[in-house]
């Protein structure tokens, strides 16, 4: 499966249909962790989130991380298109955890 870049000879981005926000854990919340996650997420041709990786890490030892990762698998975007079809495209997702 080719994935595409967006932006590349003439990509679209896809386009957010459904986002789920992250779940902070309670380990998390009494450490007061606060900040973002930044991930790359691949948009698939259906518009499913495939791999998703970290790119930027703000917890990996109380799981804001795997939250950010578990929440972006479940979002669902109108996919990018190249020459009238649907392709598979990277993307780029900013999870944010603020305790209010």
């Amino acid at each position: 499966m080719t994935v595409y870049e967006p932006g590349s000879s003439g990509v679209s981005l896809p386009t957010v249909l459904k986002e789920v926000t992250p779940a902070y854990t309670s380990e998390a919340i009494r450490n007061r962790i606060q900040g973002s996650v930044l991930l790359a997420a691949v948009v698939l041709s259906d518009g499913t989130v495939g791999k998703v990786g970290v790119l930027r890490s703000l917890d990996t030892t109380f799981g804001l991380d795997a939250q950010a990762v578990l929440a972006t698998r479940q979002w669902v975007f109108n996919p990018g298109m190249k020459d009238g079809a649907a392709v598979a495209v990277r993307v780029t997702v900013e999870m944010t955890f603020t305790l209010r």
